[in-house]
This record gives structure tokens, C-alpha cells and sequence, in this order.
């Protein structure tokens, strides 16, 4: 729906049958462990990543698989963009630094909530919990940049004030309040879907920090046209709507 030509879901072999029953526009492929997925993007026209929503079904051997899709996902000869969000991003909890010192090609993004947030950069919300004299929205934007410059990856911070920071210290930030206001988004999926808009901006060739702003835009504007009421799975039809009315 954001315009990505070729899309592939990578699910494990046990969820093909559900997945299959249900698309019907994307191709589907059994992956279910780091071998399988080399496979997968082995194929160079794979140019953008979205991993994390669903990807730890439980613990222990499943958050270890967990870990070794994202390696799998940010290494490699191609310089694709990979976004990483929900589990991706939950699973290193215990070991930050090593998510940070693997070797990367392309462009990496991350998209936590606040919570998500806090298990990567745990020093960084206790200080924004721990300041609120200065402003939430302020304490939003020098985190999420140091966040950045730590991560050497875009992050997007999400809430109503979403910070979207770069590695090289720039900064956007959406705010959907007043007429902007979305507080339909604050229902189950509906980060997952921010987390596909981007990664299909990305497959256009949008740069990561360009694709997450925009993302964000677009993620906003589409729940609006939806109106109240809206779930996630009515989020992807809106953002035909919504990309032609932003132009880009």
C-alpha cells in the first residue's frame, strides 16, 4: 500500500497455512530459522527489511531464533534498509550492545513505543521520567537523538508527539494533536502498520530518516480518513488515500 512492487511475508512454516488463507496481493515463504532467511535475501532485489511484529512467539529458543533473524537481517553483502520494531527490537533487552556493534550495510530504523524504548535505552527514560519541568516534547527530542547517535540508526519514538531523530543529529518531529489528532491509533496492530508504510517508502528508495518522517505523516493521515472505530486491518486501504493527498 505505500508502494513497495514486490512484497514477501517470511513467516514460520506452522503459520503459512493461516497466512495463506488470508493474502491474497503478496507472496508468502516458510522461514523459520537463520538459514532459511539467508535464503530468502540471498535474492537482491530485496532491497528493505520489516522485522519484529509477531517474530518472538515465546521465550527462550524462540527469542534466540529472535536474535538470529535481526543478524541475519543486518548482515549480508546487500546494502538494504531494515526496520526494526516490537520483538526486534524487545529481544536484546539483556544485551543492548550487542544489537549496536553488529555490522551493518544499509540504513537501520528503529520504531519503539516508549516501552520498547526504555528496555533499549533504559538511562534515557528514567531521565525523561525524571525531569518533567523541562516539557515532555523536549525531553522527547534530546532523547530520541541520543538514542540515534548511540544506535547509529534512525529511531522513531512514538505517542502523539512522535520524535522521529538521525544518527547525524537531525530531528522531526509529528505532532498529532488538535486538528491532527489520531487517538484511533492507540488500538492493537496499529504500530505494526507505521512499521510497514515505512519499509515500503524504503523499498521506493526513500532515505530512512525521509521515509520515517513521512511515515509518520501518512500513518496519522490515513487513520484520520478512517474516522473513529478503526482497527489496525483498516489502516493499509487508507494509505492509498492518504499518499495521494500528501503527493509524495
Amino acid at each position: 500500500r505505500a508502494g513497495a512492487g514486490l512484497v514477501t511475508i517470511a513467516a514460520p512454516p506452522e503459520a503459512t497455512p493461516e497466512c495463506a488463507a488470508q493474502l491474497t496481493s503478496v507472496m508468502l515463504t516458510p522461514v523459520d530459522d537463520g538459514a532459511a532467511f539467508d535464503s530468502l535475501l540471498a535474492d537482491r532485489r530485496i532491497n528493505s527489511v520489516v522485522l519484529g511484529p509477531g517474530l518472538a512467539r515465546g521465550l527462550g529458543a524462540d527469542r534466540d531464533r529472535a536474535r538470529t533473524l535481526v543478524e541475519c537481517a543486518l548482515g549480508g553483502e546487500a546494502a538494504r534498509s531494515v526496520l526494526l520494531d516490537a520483538d526486534a527490537i524487545s529481544v536484546w533487552e539483556a544485551d543492548v550492545d550487542a544489537l549496536f556493534a553488529l555490522t551493518r550495510k544499509g540504513p537501520t530504523v528503529l520504531t519503539p513505543h516508549m516501552g520498547e524504548f526504555a528496555r533499549l535505552f533504559p538511562d534515557l527514560a528514567e531521565a525523561m521520567a525524571e525531569d518533567p519541568e523541562r516539557g515532555a516534547l523536549t525531553g522527547r527530542i534530546e532523547a530520541a537523538r541520543e538514542a540515534a547517535s548511540r544506535a547509529g540508526a534512525v529511531v522513531l519514538l512514538k505517542g502523539f508527539d512522535t520524535v522521529i531523530a538521525a544518527p547525524d543529529g537531525r530531528v522531526g518531529v509529528h505532532a498529532a494533536i488538535r486538528e491532527r489528532a489520531a487517538p484511533q491509533l492507540a488500538t492493537a496492530g496499529a504500530g505494526d502498520v507505521l512499521a510497514g508504510v515505512i519499509g515500503g517508502l524504503c523499498a521506493r528508495g526513500w532515505p530512512a530518516f525521509d521515509a520515517a518522517c513521512a511515515g509518520a505523516w501518512l500513518h496519522v493521515e490515513a487513520a484520520r480518513l478512517c474516522g473513529l472505530g478503526m482497527l489496525a486491518e483498516d489502516l493499509p486501504a487508507a494509505v492509498g488515500r492518504a499518499l495521494q493527498r500528501s503527493g509524495f
